[in-house]
């Protein structure tokens, strides 16, 4: 699905939710993500995991901000390339509370992974 349009789509600046994000970088990069495939755009992914690790231990505050941008925004592209729905999955997985416990409050055991 791309667009010819050079508009971006109606964003309310103060929140873009994961449906609109991932329809914003699908309009933006789908064609190039497709051509790219998977593995190479996993790869895209994992470098900008490793620039939010370095800004993690010593970068400014901005430069924090932009990595996490970075990486939700490269989440969204391979999602776009799986043809997975990322509010859809987020939903299905947490919108009735923690996967482990099942409560919004999480009681897990600190040792296990919610």
């Amino acid at each position: 699905m791309t667009s010819s349009d050079s508009s971006p789509p109606q964003t309310n600046s103060e929140d873009v939710g994961f449906r609109q994000l991932q329809k914003l970088i699908r309009e933006m990069y789908y064609e190039k993500d497709e051509s790219r495939g998977i593995e190479g755009t996993f790869m895209w992914l994992m470098e900008e995991v490793g620039e939010l690790s370095s800004a993690l231990r010593g970068g400014t505050h901005q430069e924090r901000k932009e990595e996490f941008a970075d990486v939700i925004a490269w989440l969204a592209t391979i999602a776009n390339v799986a043809g997975i729905d990322l509010a859809e999955a987020l939903n299905e997985k947490y919108g009735s509370g923690c996967p482990g416990c099942g409560k919004f409050v999480c009681t897990c055991d600190d040792a296990e992974k919610p």
